[in-house]
């Protein structure tokens, strides 16, 4: 069995080739990127690294050829990127790779106002059509995400804003996301079916905040903002651009909406393990 592994130099594509070299030989697993130099090291371990590259479509026949699974990371640039991931559907379809799997959101639905629920719902719906077996590993947010800059930001403010209201979100390590991507390209029977990839609870901007305030040894304290007031704040003291701080409102927007509070057990049932909670990933980013 061959396995492909798109985006594999980024953050969840690394950790994916990492969990798939615990199941599979070297010789099994290639590895897909626009920057081969930045795989040496998995390289230099067997591990077959190909440059291909969405934008570039006659780079992809190359880089697939010879695979029979495929995962599918979605590129970064949300409203730019459906015309890519087509391309490397059909690309992967051409090759003869017999199933892709597709890392999707929660709830891709027409009513979903996030604004990344488009893309993935359109690349699922191309995929979903092009002769090829499929798997969506609808992922919720990534916990990592909230040791980033926005607890750096609400321990030296002692203010978490947000505009998700009361809304929930049952956020998900990578860590766990590549776990279960491991799992699916490894095993059978995952064909046609969309696992809600989440985290074990849903949390509130309230529960967030808790969290940093205990973990960070600050107080902190969750300031629910209108869309409009939230965009306004983002631009004026985070230094965003207003196009991207609105695209970023939409996430609240939904989350308040109830479009991210899903919690599945697929974590568990895909691996054999639970899925790592919020705190523990804010505790050992934070410490850290």
């Amino acid at each position: 069995m061959s396995i492909l592994v798109t985006g594999a130099s980024g953050q969840l594509g690394r950790l994916v080739a990492e969990r798939l070299l615990e199941r599979v030989s070297p010789s099994e697993l290639v590895l897909v990127t626009r920057t081969p130099e930045a795989l040496a090291e998995v390289a230099a371990r067997g591990v077959a690294v190909r440059h291909g590259d969405f934008a570039q479509p006659d780079s992809l026949p190359d880089a697939f050829a010879g695979g029979e699974r495929m995962l599918l990371i979605s590129a970064s640039v949300i409203g730019e990127r459906v015309p890519e991931q087509r391309a490397a559907i059909d690309a992967a379809a051409a090759a003869g790779v017999h199933l892709v799997a597709y890392t999707s959101i929660v709830n891709p639905s027409d009513s979903n106002p996030g604004a990344a629920a488009a893309d993935h719902r359109a690349t699922e719906e191309h995929a979903r059509v092009s002769g090829m077996d499929w798997t969506f590993l609808r992922n919720s947010i990534y916990s990592d995400m909230q040791a980033g800059p926005g607890a750096a930001a609400a321990l030296a403010t002692g203010s978490l804003l947000t505009n998700a209201g009361e809304g929930r979100t049952a956020y998900v390590s990578r860590a766990d996301c590549a776990a279960a991507a491991a799992a699916v390209l490894t095993s059978d029977g995952h064909a046609g079916k969309a696992y809600d990839i989440t985290g074990p609870e849903a949390l509130s901007a309230r529960d967030l905040a808790a969290l940093y305030a205990e973990i960070g040894g600050k107080p902190v304290e969750a300031v629910l903002l209108e869309d409009e007031a939230w965009v306004a704040a983002m631009v004026e003291h985070a230094g965003l651009p207003e196009p991207l701080a609105r695209q970023l409102a939409t996430f609240g927007t939904a989350a308040r909406q109830g479009y991210a509070a899903v919690v599945s057990t697929s974590v568990r049932d895909l691996t054999g393990r639970e899925p790592q909670t919020l705190r523990e990933v804010l505790e050992a980013a934070l410490s850290a």
